[in-house]
């Protein structure tokens, strides 16, 4: 039987398929990875956080897509680490002010005594700024 002629560099093929950005681990997917996904069997929890620095052969990297429909298996648990560049989601709390802020720009306003101010009554004092939360504010109502 013969060898072949060739040594193992020479027929090596150069590639212009290999990119340097590192892609999506799930098998057929060729979307660059944005998240890094590890497990930790001792606390049967999965840790998806942002992208690592350098790839290491027991994480995962993940595209976008795939790490969004991340599930777990049964008993596990999912832990998503943000990375503090994306846009943060508006909490419960952030809604409802908003929500009190737009209920109380909507009520009419007194205009003087025997006015038109919708029944209420001449209001005695303005509210409190208790707290605020970045470009929100929390008021008290004077009467509380």
């Amino acid at each position: 039987m013969k060898g072949s002629r060739r040594s193992p560099l020479k027929s090596a093929v150069p590639s212009n398929i290999v990119s340097p950005v590192r892609r999506c681990s799930r098998t057929a997917c060729g979307r660059p990875a944005v998240a890094t996904l590890t497990y930790v069997y001792a606390d049967s929890t999965a840790v998806l956080g942002p992208l690592a620095t350098y790839a290491e052969p027991h994480c995962y990297d993940l595209c976008a897509e795939h790490s969004e429909r991340l599930t777990a298996p049964r008993g596990w648990e999912v832990v998503r680490l943000s990375d503090g560049s994306a846009p943060s989601q508006p909490s419960g709390d952030d809604l409802e002010a908003l929500a009190n802020a737009v209920r109380e720009a909507a009520r009419p306003t007194d205009r003087g005594p025997g006015g038109g101010g919708g029944g209420r009554g001449p209001r005695s004092a303005d509210p409190v700024e208790v707290a605020r939360r970045g470009h929100l504010r929390v008021l008290r109502s004077p009467d509380s």
